[in-house]
């Protein structure tokens, strides 16, 4: 019996999570990217997996699920991660009484601590120390560096799978199960999966109207390596994340800080700020980020955001060298009605992924993995 085919349209995160979910149920897949190499939002973010983000139930389980594959994949030495965890600080009150009524909620499900300031200096020589109140530090979030991960797991696939990858391919139409592109190559498949990421105007743009989708724009920096091979240990957050995650809309008195950084932090809402920072293998920093919402995003940097996010950083994290050797900026599509992800099939055999917001590094290998089991 001839083993079952698929093709799967986009090379991103949730692409490669598609083909992963394919290729474990023994489908003969070949993939479509029309980059020579990905070079949307799945490398132009944090790397972080980052589950502490999640609220309790299906999504946070989704998370770990894919904290699961993301250490399974990186044990065979296909690329770096650090399981080194997280760390949001409190610097006000407010922000320490979040913290303790996120670890009075969840401290029966996951591997939370709430640190006074001595025990934060014992985890991080990076953190400010003035006026610094308390921290949460979460055991749970795994860091890659997105750029060396997203360009690896292709060949990981090819090599344990066989899977096809054709880059440089940009797909003109699919009807009857056929994928065209051009006019001289044409694909059948059993199943097709679109996963293209931030282009939905492309294919099924009339699919995808029915929607309540936009994009939304971040900006991001990298810091130089650190001197001396210096690690700041876990990620480091601000206060302002705390009002950034749906997990954290557990606390009681999250409006009340939320309403103070309304009227303290207009400006940074108003760019949607707020503020972390990894580090990955090479002792490089990621920091950022904002959020611009619109489905024509500007395509320019702003530097006042940069600014914003650098004078902000400099409240909660102490570094041995602020030098910013690249900046730029990230699209992804998002829903606007709180949804986490869409999946459709707009005709036969073919279907859709996508939506996934910011958090398509903690949820891809997790939610494609049940979509196709389900399938």
């Amino acid at each position: 019996m001839s083993r079952k085919t698929a093709i799967v349209i986009g090379a991103g995160i949730v692409g490669l999570a598609t083909t992963r979910a394919l290729a474990k149920k023994g489908y003969s897949i070949k993939v479509f990217e029309r980059n020579q190499r990905a070079t949307g939002a799945s490398i132009r973010n944090f790397g972080m997996v980052w589950p502490i983000g999640q609220p309790e139930g299906i999504l946070y389980n989704r998370a770990m699920r894919s904290r699961e594959i993301w250490k399974e994949i990186g044990d065979e030495n296909i690329f770096w991660y650090d399981p080194a965890g997280s760390l949001h600080l409190a610097y006000s009150a407010d922000e320490w009484k979040v913290l303790e009524e996120v670890h009075a909620c969840y401290i029966k499900d996951r591997k939370l601590e709430l640190l006074r300031p001595m025990d934060i200096s014992r985890k991080t020589g990076a953190v400010v120390s003035k006026g610094l109140m308390a921290g949460l530090y979460s055991k749970d979030e795994l860091i890659v560096d997105p750029r060396e991960a997203i360009a690896n797991l292709p060949t990981y696939l090819q090599e344990n799978f066989k899977v096809a990858f054709h880059w440089g391919k940009c797909v003109s139409y699919i009807a009857d199960q056929t994928v065209y592109i051009g006019n001289d190559e044409e694909y059948e498949a059993d199943l097709i999966f679109l996963c293209s990421g931030s282009d939905f105007e492309t294919l099924y743009p009339e699919a995808f109207s029915k929607y309540p989708l936009t994009k939304c724009k971040l900006q991001m920096m990298r810091f130089s390596a650190q001197p001396s091979k210096w690690r700041i240990g876990p990620a480091l957050c601000g206060g302002l994340s705390l009002i950034h995650y749906q997990s954290f809309k557990s606390a009681p008195s999250l409006n009340l800080l939320k309403t103070r950084f309304e009227r303290e932090m207009k400006s940074y809402l108003d760019h949607g700020i707020h503020v972390m920072v990894s580090q990955n293998e090479n002792g490089e920093l990621t920091i950022g980020d904002s959020h611009e919402y619109g489905l024509s995003p500007d395509p320019f940097d702003k530097d006042e955001v940069n600014r914003l996010i650098l004078t902000y950083l400099k409240k909660f994290a102490r570094l041995k060298d602020w030098t910013v050797k690249e900046s730029w900026n990230g699209v992804y599509a998002k829903l606007t009605d709180g949804g986490t992800e869409i999946f459709f099939s707009p005709e036969p055999g073919v279907y859709i992924i996508n939506a996934l917001g910011g958090a398509g590094m903690t949820l891809s290998f997790g939610l494609c993995e049940e979509l196709i089991n389900d399938l």
